[in-house]
């Protein structure tokens, strides 16, 4: 679950400093091994790149290599904070009275970083390629000509719904184990709950008695049950919207 919880999280954060993070390869990239003052300057902060990628590139090219990032901190982060929580688990970061060791603690900490960022280094390659990528006139570094998939492919589709699904799941699980318990409470002969009073207290009371971990209980499921009714939902309307637009033109 630690492996789950801690990957799945780095995601949902994912998504909303993509941008920054496409921001901040073009400004390391820019003047790449040429002295200060004999190249152009297409981003002279982080605000102006922000606005010239929007203007040339279009507002999507601020979520360049948003798959393989979602990825990339998936993988880094699941295996990085979901080794230490098992190491935490296990008492192997306590010593034989109980306390807490700093020596173990920062061993473990550092063996789950490493290995989290060998396996996850391959894809942040590939990001950064994608996140490189830009128009010829604010063009900064070297420019790979990958591209993820064609035009109008189905793939378009169906990773647009992979990543909607993870954000769909991180904001609704909540309000989800709280509707199943509001259903399930038991109730008095005029049906009303003796649990809970409604949806907010039933919020509070989970948070309160079992953390916010409680109010994500049941999260893998979750995915694997909206993941691909989201996905396979988006698919299709994208698939039957292409038809449409072919055999009414």
């Amino acid at each position: 679950m630690d492996f789950l919880m801690s990957g799945l999280a780095a995601c949902g954060a994912c998504l909303f400093t993509n941008p920054l993070e496409v921001v901040k390869t073009r400004m390391q990239l820019q003047g790449e091994l040429q002295a200060p003052g004999t190249y152009q300057r297409h981003y002279r902060n982080v605000f102006h790149a922000f606005i010239t990628i929007g203007r040339v590139d279009g507002l999507a090219a601020l979520q360049k290599g948003l798959a393989p990032a979602l990825l990339y901190q998936f993988l880094m982060n699941g295996i990085r904070l979901g080794t230490y929580g098992l190491a935490e688990a296990g008492g192997y970061l306590h010593t034989a009275e109980g306390t807490l060791s700093p020596v173990r603690s920062a061993a473990a900490g550092a063996l789950a970083g490493v290995m989290g960022a060998y396996l996850g280094s391959p894809i942040y390659m590939v990001k950064t390629h994608l996140q490189a990528q830009a128009a010829s006139e604010i063009a900064v570094g070297h420019q790979y000509k990958h591209q993820m998939f064609p035009p109008q492919s189905w793939k378009v589709a169906l990773a647009a719904a992979m990543v909607s699904g993870i954000a769909v799941v991180l904001a609704m699980t909540p309000f989800d184990v709280v509707s199943t318990r509001l259903y399930n409470q038991p109730t008095d002969a005029q049906g009303k709950g003796l649990m809970y009073r409604g949806l907010l207290d039933a919020l509070l009371q989970t948070a309160r008695t079992e953390g916010i971990f409680g109010m994500y209980k049941g999260l893998g499921a979750s995915y694997f049950r909206l993941g691909p009714h989201t996905i396979l939902s988006l698919f299709f309307w994208d698939q039957l919207r292409m038809l449409y637009y072919t055999y009414t033109k």
